[in-house]
């Protein structure tokens, strides 16, 4: 029984740390272009490098998105971006474009590539083709039940690994090949442009009746048809580990830092305690439970995994997620006073109670006891987003730590999702 990899997303700098600190084996980023996050932040050339270094200096590995599909006018700039990525030395390249595909091989065969999900992967004869083409992994299409992925790994070779989602968004469209954001808006989902439309409110015209729009109502529960709930398997680590599934996927490359941490130490611990024994696995579920619940989410399904979804897989009433806790910073260092330095994200006060969250598992119920911006001022708050400031709280947290306050009410936001390519 082989341990499957966790495999955890970042979307900057900070959360590539975050998600190392945190449990991942390993990391997937995008770089400024050609992957299909357009709206992320992504990362440039340097910080991109640093990130790179910081993981394997953890022993972790660092996966790169390329994986739009591309047109020819695109070509120039990804023969450019790929011997950018020569250079920088990531583990591997997620590619979904055949093309794409054969440049990469060309120019730096010394870089494994795995195969995008969006490339509709959904036989064993298809991922026996990407392995003759030099394919290290290949990533399974959501649409796959477990049954279906265990059947394909009985039949490709040993050393082709399987790749299949874990944890979070889903896509209404088979392996996210969109076509309602193009339809709608000219911005393509296949080259990191998706609007998301599958979130948006949609009525009925009948085609005597023009203009007349009637609404689309699954009883009471509204008219979001398109909206799936968030895929959660962290109930069935032992069917994943059973179908033979090389690594484990959390989607979120727009994600925070909190939202990594939480997802990245309660699936690391979850996979540990169940190569531990399963009853250690069993006993602990509420815990893992009790975490999952403290992300960011929009009610939780197995998607594909054990069938085909029913309607009860969707969210009929409204395009929100729940945020139980608020992100306030990660530790940057701890200075020789032992306050805690880092970039605040949003407003606390001295005097208020937050939580330290640690790698461990471990959260610390503190008291802010003072708290001083750069230049030594002593502060009663701090309204300004991306203030680095100095805290001394009534315990020392350790560099890396998340700094978090729990909702006075648990938020409901505007959803941005990620299909997690």
């Amino acid at each position: 029984m082989k341990k499957p990899e966790l495999l955890i997303p970042a979307s900057s700098l900070e959360v590539l740390k975050t998600a190392v600190m945190f449990g991942a084996d390993a990391v997937y980023i995008g770089g400024d272009a050609f992957g299909l996050r357009a709206k992320a932040k992504n990362f440039s050339p340097k910080e991109m490098k640093e990130g790179i270094e910081f993981a394997h200096a953890h022993g972790v590995k660092v996966h790169v998105t390329v994986n739009i599909l591309a047109h020819n006018y695109d070509l120039d700039g990804v023969e450019t971006y790929l011997h950018e990525l020569k250079d920088l030395k990531p583990d591997a390249l997620i590619i979904a474009d055949p093309g794409i595909f054969m440049k990469a091989r060309r120019i730096c065969p010394e870089i494994d590539i795995h195969v995008s999900t969006q490339a509709n992967n959904t036989n064993y004869e298809t991922y026996n083709f990407w392995h003759d083409l030099g394919a290290k992994r290949v990533v399974a299409a959501r649409e796959l039940s477990l049954r279906e992925i265990k059947e394909i790994t009985s039949r490709i070779p040993e050393d082709l690994e399987m790749e299949c989602f874990i944890h979070g968004a889903m896509c209404i469209s088979y392996s996210g090949r969109c076509l309602l954001s193009n339809y709608f808006t000219g911005r393509d989902a296949n080259k990191g442009a998706c609007t998301h439309p599958c979130r948006w409110k949609y009525s009925v015209v009948e085609e005597k009746r023009p203009g007349e729009y009637l609404p689309v109502y699954e009883n009471e529960r509204g008219t979001y048809i398109f909206n799936s709930k968030d895929l959660c398997m962290i109930e069935h680590i032992p069917e994943m580990v059973d179908a033979g599934i090389d690594s484990c996927k959390i989607e979120g490359r727009m994600k925070t830092a909190l939202y990594v941490a939480t997802v990245a130490r309660t699936y690391r611990k979850a996979i540990d305690d169940f190569f531990e024994s399963e009853e250690k696995y069993r006993e602990n579920m509420p815990w893992y439970l009790d975490q999952i619940s403290k992300c960011t989410y929009r009610q939780f399904t197995t998607g594909f995994y054990f069938g085909k979804p029913s309607d009860e897989a969707q969210i009929y009433d409204n395009n929100t997620y729940v945020n139980e806790y608020i992100y306030l910073g990660i530790v940057n260092e701890i200075d020789n006073r032992g306050y805690a330095k880092f970039e605040q994200r949003n407003k606390f006060s001295v005097g208020d109670d937050i939580e330290i969250m640690k790698p461990d598992g471990t959260d610390v119920k503190v008291k802010v006891e003072a708290m001083f911006a750069e230049d030594g001022t002593a502060v009663d708050s701090c309204p300004h987003s991306k203030q680095t400031l100095f805290v001394k709280l009534s315990e020392q947290p350790e560099k890396y730590d998340i700094l978090r306050v729990k909702s006075k009410e648990p938020q409901e936001k505007d959803n941005i999702p990620d299909c997690g390519i």
